[in-house]
């Protein structure tokens, strides 16, 4: 019989061969983002790609998600691979020759759309970890799903999609896997660099909407209307307060940003309305409906103060994402073997916020990340995610998908 290590490196090899081509893949998809929910373009590429491996392949689960699932030729346990497949609306800043140009509209207004988080890396990685493993799949033991799931960034306005979505619809069903991983690439860290979380590693994020309501006047005679511009101003120094002097951040960390307001149509008239848009992120229950109730509180109050009026609701959006402890233990091995021991470490938490969590609520899960900051660069000073001039190092891909097989591969096998 063919023995664990022939299998691995056996897998390993063909990942090293078709480097070319998960590169080629993340540059298609680099070029030709698509949004949440939209991910038609990308969903087709990956199912087709994952037929032709001879994959059971379900499509349309949340929209545009796909799962191929990989039957092995000998029993064991069921081991779940997940990627994240939507863009982001932002109009790309890099210069190269697979930069995005694509434009679309996004709860009404036209934007740009690029990958700005590194999901298209993600998709390539995946599918290149399923051609891998479908090559060794006659010595394989259980199963393998790997999910490719829309909209991890977030549904359009008034649409449903996502993990939750997925999970609804069966996911994690048919068979049920007994862990699950995913793998992000992050520039905070260099290329060929591997980080692992035990516990809590993403915050929670909640969507914060205010609308501000005064009266509109002529700009020349501010003191014969309510200007809800002034008193927005006001409310976000104030919401900004909340962190900097009410909550207590040595017990648990916290943020609140601001990053939408829409108000005005000309120079010279005072609006009516302005529109606010922000998000929470937190790591404790407790603190989180604290500031709940201080974020309305301190809207309402400010505005009032001037005449106008708030509209303040906060939507929660996804809970902490959390690394499963006892899961990680047994993938730490593999992420060594394969950047080496001095290239991996355990990470501490992060602020940003990813829908993979639910998933971790219903089986065992464990999230790792791959640096793509280009090695003669200092990653303090790289461009962060979410930026127009995010920037991938192509040479974390083959690293990251080696890690996903290898991390695979040892739950299939019992580590």
């Amino acid at each position: 019989m063919i023995s664990i290590r022939d299998i691995h490196d056996a897998a390993d090899r063909r990942l090293v061969s078709i480097e070319q081509k998960l590169i080629g893949w993340r540059r298609d998809f680099h070029q030709h983002p698509e949004l949440g929910n939209r991910e038609t373009r990308t969903s087709g590429i990956v199912a087709a790609h994952l037929r032709g491996l001879g994959l059971t392949v379900r499509t349309g689960i949340a929209h545009t998600g796909v799962v191929g699932l990989l039957d092995g030729g000998r029993p064991g346990p069921v081991v779940a691979l997940r990627a994240d497949m939507d863009a982001l609306p932002i109009a790309e800043q890099v210069d190269l020759p697979f930069k995005s140009t694509a434009r679309t509209t996004y709860n009404g207004e036209e934007v740009g759309v690029m990958h700005a988080c590194g999901h298209d890396g993600h998709t390539a990685c995946l599918m290149a970890v399923a051609e891998s493993l479908a090559a060794v799949k006659a010595d394989l033991p259980g199963k393998v799903k790997f999910v490719f799931q829309p909209a991890e960034e977030g549904v359009p306005d008034g649409e449903d999609g996502g993990a939750q979505m997925m999970i609804a619809q069966g996911v994690l069903k048919d068979p049920k896997p007994d862990a699950m991983l995913a793998l992000h690439l992050v520039s905070r860290f260099s290329a060929g660099t591997l980080v692992y979380y035990k516990g809590p590693m993403l915050a929670s994020s909640d969507i914060l909407s205010i609308k501000v309501r005064g009266r509109q006047t002529h700009g020349a005679s501010p003191w014969l209307g309510r200007d809800p511009i002034v008193s927005a101003a006001q409310i976000v120094l104030g919401l900004q307060a909340i962190e900097s002097r009410q909550v207590d951040v040595s017990r648990q960390p916290s943020v609140l940003s601001v990053c939408i307001v829409k108000g005005g149509v000309r120079h010279n008239i005072i609006p009516e309305a302005v529109e606010m848009g922000g998000t929470l992120r937190t790591y404790d229950e407790a603190m989180r409906a604290d500031i709940h109730a201080r974020i309305r509180r301190t809207a309402e109050m400010i505005a009032a103060s001037s005449g106008a009026a708030a509209e303040v609701a906060v939507t929660p959006q996804y809970p902490v994402t959390a690394s499963d402890p006892d899961l990680t233990d047994r993938i730490v091995p593999a992420l060594q073997r394969i950047a080496g021991t001095e290239n991996v470490r355990q990470g501490s938490k992060l602020m940003a916020a990813d829908d993979f969590a639910f998933y971790g609520h219903q089986i065992p899960a464990s999230y790792f990340v791959a640096g793509c900051v280009p090695r003669d660069q200092d990653p303090a000073a790289a461009e962060p995610n979410h930026s127009p001039r995010f920037f991938v190092d192509e040479s974390c891909l083959l690293l990251g998908a080696r890690a996903m097989a290898a991390a695979a591969l040892d739950l299939l096998h019992g580590a």
